[in-house]
């Protein structure tokens, strides 16, 4: 059996725009100390960026309500969970954009999946969004 030590951070987040660059420094930390790269630490705050901005966007609504970040570390990878307690989609329903016509918005998680090795992306009707990133710390998988 492997005993690798995780470590888990949880933050709520007043649902404001100004508040995603107190959440870029936050993972710039955790992923400095983990030994990622500076160009994998750009792509991650780059993701962790359009996940809350999704989040404050198309999530609560309501600035008097927070949204909450989970960042799940150890030794191989940083799992980053962005969750948020609005109206949820119907996850299957997102499509990929039509680069050649772009329009405003809808590119979020496009440059999410571009950017993570892995996303999921766990939503309902009615019950909210969690956006589960994974970076994974040496080569790319």
């Amino acid at each position: 059996m492997n005993n690798k030590s995780k470590d888990l951070i949880k933050l709520s987040v007043p649902n404001k725009p100004e508040y995603v660059g107190v959440i870029r420094l936050t993972v710039t930390g955790i992923a400095n100390r983990m030994g990622f790269d500076i160009e994998k630490m750009e792509d991650i705050k780059v993701a962790i960026s359009e996940a809350c901005t999704n989040a404050i966007t198309h999530g609560i609504c309501q600035e008097e309500n927070n949204f909450s970040i989970e960042f799940l570390s150890d030794e191989e990878k940083l799992v980053i969970s962005v969750s948020d307690n609005g109206k949820g989609c119907l996850s299957q329903n997102i499509k990929p954009p039509v680069l050649e016509d772009p329009r405003e918005g809808g590119l979020g998680v496009f440059i999410i999946r571009s950017l993570m090795d892995e996303v999921e992306i766990l939503s309902n009707n009615g019950k909210g969004t969690i956006i589960k990133m994974t970076k994974y710390v040496g080569d790319d998988i």
